[in-house]
């Protein structure tokens, strides 16, 4: 476990900073009056979510490689930190969705209807607390992998 400290840390750290993007997200109003815009700028966090990565392959080069890490060490490295979050966002879920904005479902159903773009059936049997969790410990899985392996490319040092 000591030597997945760095890893760990970094995952509470992302799950924590993903709860924060949520209140942010919901302050300003996309989860309701502006749920429209919701699906273009919640896209922004890729973006908070590479710098999460970069920063923890660089605390473990330093801190764990002393100074250096392969590519292998720092994508094995991001896996781990994949996984942990991949663990962790059914919590973040669960407090996002239930907690942090429990009207948002209801509002994302509302809206796919009301714009054509899913019956309300299709709206709700995918915009639900079961379906956002299955997707979110794929994607953190899935999409975790493709970051750590370009993280760590970046970030290797000899």
């Amino acid at each position: 476990m000591k030597n997945y400290s760095i890893e760990i840390k970094w995952g509470v750290i992302f799950t924590v900073v993903t709860l924060l993007w949520m209140l942010l997200e919901k302050a300003l109003g996309w989860h309701d009056e502006l749920i429209a815009e919701q699906a273009i700028y919640t896209n922004l966090f890729g973006l908070v979510a590479i710098a999460l990565y970069v920063f923890a392959l660089l605390d473990k080069r330093k801190n764990f490689f002393h100074g250096e890490m392969s590519w292998t060490q720092g994508f094995i490295s991001g896996v781990i930190l994949s996984i942990i979050v991949a663990i962790l966002s059914p919590i973040a879920q669960y407090i996002s969705l239930e907690i942090i904005s429990p009207e948002y479902f209801n509002n994302i159903i509302d809206y796919s209807v009301e714009e054509g773009r899913m019956s309300r059936e299709n709206a709700e049997d995918y915009f639900n607390l079961t379906s956002y969790i299955i997707q979110s410990f794929f994607f953190a899985i899935a999409v975790g992998i493709i970051t750590s392996a370009i993280v760590a490319l970046i970030l290797r040092k000899k």
